[in-house]
């Protein structure tokens, strides 16, 4: 699948947001952001300045992202679950933001609950599955 340049910038801010929501930035959670943001096709000096000031950055804004195509919004959902429960728990904010994105691209509610009971059940699951996005770019 061809993702455009919008959605490809949306999916990286997006798991910047899911990363600062928490206010804690793991290096599990940075190198799951920088394979994806390889992936997606941002250059690593990008990355590395934004990974800098992430925590400190006030000017990202945390509303939920829509993306052109469902498909997309669902790897997206996914990855950023992944990335959440990357530390062992997600946040009230973390699962709040993750439930709004999922309602903003018209998907189901359940879709983040049912996900991250995955995890919680199978915790190897994050270790051993690899991102959505993989199988749409």
């Amino acid at each position: 699948m061809n993702i455009p340049v919008l959605d490809r910038s949306h999916y990286l801010k997006g798991l910047l947001i899911t990363a600062k929501l928490d206010k804690q930035l793991s290096d599990r959670e940075k190198e799951i952001i920088k394979g994806i943001s390889d992936k997606l096709g941002f250059a690593a000096d990008f990355y590395n300045e934004t990974i800098r000031g992430l925590l400190s950055n006030q000017y990202i804004s945390d509303e939920p992202i829509k993306f052109s195509d469902k498909k997309i919004a669902e790897s997206f959902l996914s990855d950023a679950i992944k990335l959440a429960y990357s530390d062992g728990n997600i946040s009230e904010a973390e699962m709040n933001w993750l439930k709004e994105t999922a309602k903003i691209n018209l998907m189901n509610e359940n879709f983040v609950q049912n996900k991250i009971r995955t995890y919680k059940e199978s915790p190897l699951l994050l270790r051993n599955t690899e991102f959505a996005l993989y199988s749409i770019i």
